[in-house]
């Protein structure tokens, strides 16, 4: 694997190549441990991934929710594994992460010698492998460092938060190891290699539409909606989300006119708006019949880009509506600037990043759950020997 140098204003990056191969076989010094939600491998492990996911009262709040959350995950069952199975049966969430994670660590251990050999480790929220299997893992591989790397850019305590509490949960189950150096990378949603990576894929479906019209063409930024609740708590996602969406097209440097919908509403209660799928009629009607809808919240391919995306909105409901023509940019998936960013984000949490931001420590202006209030604590007190160094530049 070849890691070259680029120079981006006035700023020097490690830009990594393009390539699949295995990690290291030998004993790791440091691991990444990738967060993020997961996706059922087969239709067999929808009902209880979505019993896990409806009934996780730090991903989405219901009414008497251990009743509701497992008769809602029961309703949806067959539903949802419907949708499986028309984007081949299952979700590519851990082949994805997979393919990051080993090109991230070859990019490190050529970055940074001095701890490698570098290992990733996914923790995955809802289905296996769990936040229990990475730790169990590392702890067993015998590390000296940890990364605790959320995947989603933006942080939510609905997302993130929960991951965190997972694996604040599981040390309170048992005795932290002494020997390992624990740190916290919770955030990074102006990191400017990933606005350009996005920049990049926009450009890619702007080629497709004829040059008459392309200075015109509507960018859609989705990401997944948040309930109105959390939002006037104070959750920091819409604003990260909103950080990225800037960030993105000052890289991009188009002019074409651009607005932020969200997607994924669950339950009944009221979400963040406008919705994608409202806002494809609504150009529409508006006369507006050229766009492209940009997953700007999310790293890879998934059930809400595969289908949600590409098949009931793009497919079908765009057709419905008129619109002449949609596309939709893929995720980062292994693009090499992607790449780059996770081991530009990494290295620099190793060499010079804190162990825990300050942001990370901060808790919402009303919140009153204790749940947040010990995490946090439990994560000051892991990350303590790396606390108090220079902020992060990305966060």
């Amino acid at each position: 694997m070849l890691v070259s140098l680029c120079r981006r204003n006035g700023v020097l990056f490690r830009q990594a190549s393009l390539w699949y191969s295995t990690e290291t076989k030998r004993k790791p010094k440091t691991a990444i441990v990738m967060l993020n939600m997961g996706g059922p491998q087969t239709t067999d492990q929808v009902g209880e991934y979505l019993h896990r996911i409806m009934t996780d009262t730090d991903m989405i709040q219901l009414p008497v929710q251990s009743k509701l959350g497992p008769w809602i995950a029961s309703r949806r069952t067959a539903e949802v594994q419907k949708k499986y199975m028309e984007i081949g049966g299952g979700s590519p969430i851990l082949k994805w992460t997979n393919i990051q994670g080993s090109m991230l660590t070859q990019a490190l251990d050529e970055m940074l010698p001095e701890t490698a050999p570098h290992k990733h480790y996914v923790a995955f929220r809802y289905v296996p492998p769990f936040t229990a299997d990475a730790f169990e893992e590392l702890e067993k591989d015998g590390v000296e460092r940890a990364v605790i790397f959320s995947q989603y850019p933006q942080y939510s305590c609905a997302t993130t938060g929960s991951s965190l509490n997972a694996i604040a949960d599981f040390y309170k189950k048992r005795t932290i190891p002494k020997g390992i150096r624990f740190s916290l990378l919770e955030r990074w949603p102006t990191h400017p290699l990933l606005a350009k990576v996005f920049a990049e894929r926009i450009k890619e479906k702007l080629e497709k539409f004829d040059s008459s019209v392309r200075n015109d063409v509507l960018i859609m930024f989705t990401a997944h909606s948040l309930p109105l609740k959390a939002v006037s708590r104070g959750d920091t996602y819409p604003h990260e989300v909103a950080a990225t969406v800037a960030a993105t097209m000052n890289e991009l440097r188009a002019p074409n006119p651009h607005r932020l919908v969200w997607q994924s509403k669950v339950g009944p209660l009221p979400w963040l708006q406008p919705y994608t799928d409202d806002a494809i009629k609504a150009y529409a009607k508006q006369g507006r019949k050229h766009l492209i809808l940009v997953p700007i919240a999310f790293v890879n391919e998934h059930i809400e880009t595969l289908h949600e995306l590409d098949i009931e909105y793009c497919a079908e409901l765009a057709h419905e509506a008129g619109i002449q023509q949609i596309e939709r940019a893929a995720a980062p998936n292994d693009h090499p600037i992607f790449i780059a960013a996770l081991a530009d984000l990494v290295a620099h949490h190793l060499t010079v990043g804190p162990g825990i931001s300050q942001q990370f420590l901060s808790r919402c202006p009303h919140c009153v759950s204790q749940r947040c209030k010990s995490s946090k604590a439990f994560f000051k007190e892991l990350c303590q020997n790396t606390e108090g160094r220079a902020q992060m530049a990305y966060v």
